[in-house]
């Protein structure tokens, strides 16, 4: 039975979806006035894998995931560079989409953006002001935080503390506005210069959390199953999300709360962020590193779990990612004198190892325990491969399995055979050249092919190669 880690109840529950087959999700996306950073990226990785998990369990996944493109750091970064802050929200979007690409995260059924649902978002608090749990003051608007019965239940904080500690991080101009220090802005009256709308209560611009509760329920329904994010969201984006929904619709939110860890960095494991200056952009990154290989040594932890970011966690993952890559290839050369036929062995051997993997992927979508089966199925390819005889039936279910498991990782190995004509024709060029007994010939073109990081094993089945 698939479990899944509800933060609001702080333990596994077994996952059962409103709608038979169907999962509904939505992901907090970023907002745009950076590059993303690998702390970013590893929400969006963990939850792409967790989605791709999802699918591979057969149900029907509508997966949203925002662009919050209107915000005070949005502005402050157009005002550097001179940009309209819609147009350097765009440019950010698109470098998003671009990085996120490059690491195979699939796009989400929805990227809904904050500036395209100001008339849903202006009537969604005004719905809230009409029941009591909003107020207007000076052209903002903000919401009656306490009177919602269940605030801080997310984050399982007592209301009279926060209610200290808002009173320490809010200004006196803001405090003499609220009626309530943790009480918080549904919608900002604009400054001068800002990017504004026209709205009842003067020209503004929506607060960040009512964003979220708009662009979710307009796509997926006042009632949902998962909703993700980071573990900084849960207070108080999350937990304000809440409440403004609940309020307006009286019915519950979301069924499961998700949400990653931290990719810290050092060895005090600081946690990666902006606002302390110590990321480093996937823009930056992907110059110099696989993405794939960024994407696995994401992908192989626990979405709950820290991850650290350092060269030799990196350099780990490029080798396992590359054993992988090995036991497909050495699988795959044996396709040419595959005999017709199924394996009996292999047909047992795969349904334990199915077994396995969704007991250990079920549990909380444990990426560690259902590597380790994945491993187990590459040691099985291996093993297969220096058989005298194989069968094109087995061989083919060994391998579409094994795609099958790569792909939830969001790792796509092409057959190296249909991609280099040139290389296979110096292979066979070496061949022939041994077959002759002229070995100096031989032995300059295995020189000519390590120079371009080419190795050659040489198998009872022929010669094969592989890039280093």
């Amino acid at each position: 039975m698939l479990t899944l880690y509800n933060t609001m109840s702080r333990q596994k529950e077994p996952f059962v979806p409103l709608h038979p087959g169907e999962i509904r999700m939505y992901v907090c996306g970023p907002t745009v006035y950076n590059y993303i950073h690998i702390g970013n990226a590893r929400s969006a990785i963990a939850f792409d894998t967790i989605r791709r998990y999802f699918e591979y369990r057969g149900y029907h996944v509508t997966y949203v995931s925002n662009f919050t493109d209107v915000d005070d750091k949005i502005i402050n970064a157009a005002h550097e560079t001179g940009e309209a802050p819609l147009d350097l929200a765009q440019r950010f979007i698109d470098a998003f989409m671009e990085d996120t690409t490059a690491l195979g995260i699939e796009p989400a059924t929805a990227h809904p953006r904050a500036s395209q649902m100001i008339p849903d978002i202006i009537d969604f608090v005004q719905d809230l002001i009409a029941k009591g749990y909003a107020y207007a003051v000076d052209g903002d608007v903000y919401y009656r935080a306490r009177k919602f019965k269940h605030y801080g239940e997310l984050s399982h904080q007592n209301v009279d503390e926060l209610e200290e500690g808002a009173s320490q991080h809010i200004t006196q101009e803001e405090l003499a506005k609220k009626e309530d220090p943790i009480d918080f802005a549904l919608w900002k009256a604009a400054k001068p210069g800002e990017i504004s709308w026209d709205s009842p209560w003067g020209k503004g611009r929506p607060g960040w959390h009512i964003e979220c509760s708009v662009m979710s329920t307009q796509l997926l329904g006042d009632t949902f199953d998962i909703h993700g994010g980071g573990q900084d969201l849960e207070f108080p984006h999350h937990e304000n999300e809440i409440a403004q929904s609940e309020a307006k619709t009286g019915k519950q939110f979301v069924r499961y709360w998700m949400h990653n860890g931290f990719v810290t960095i050092g060895e005090d494991d600081e946690k990666m962020s902006k606002s302390l200056g110590n990321f480093i952009t996937v823009h930056d990154i992907l110059k110099t590193v696989d993405p794939q290989v960024l994407r696995f040594f994401m992908a192989g932890t626990q979405y709950r779990m820290p991850i650290r970011y350092s060269e030799a966690n990196l350099k780990n993952a490029e080798n396992s990612l590359n054993r992988l890559k090995i036991a497909r290839e050495n699988l795959v050369y044996r396709r040419e004198n595959a005999a017709a036929g199924v394996d009996p062995k292999i047909t047992e051997q795969l349904k334990t190892l199915k077994d396995r993997f969704i007991t250990a992927m079920d549990d909380d979508v444990n990426v560690q325990n259902g590597l380790t089966v994945l491993f187990d199925l590459a040691k099985s390819l291996n093993e297969y491969a220096n058989e005298d005889t194989v069968k094109r039936e087995s061989l083919d279910d060994l391998l579409n399995l094994y795609d099958a498991w790569l792909q939830i990782f969001g790792v796509v190995f092409a057959d190296q055979t249909n991609l280099d004509a040139d290389i296979d024709a110096l292979v066979k060029a070496r061949d022939a050249a041994r077959a002759a007994k002229d070995f100096a010939k031989s032995d300059k073109i295995r020189d000519q092919l390590a120079a371009q990081g080419i190795i050659l094993e040489d198998t009872p089945q022929g010669t094969r190669w592989r890039r280093k």
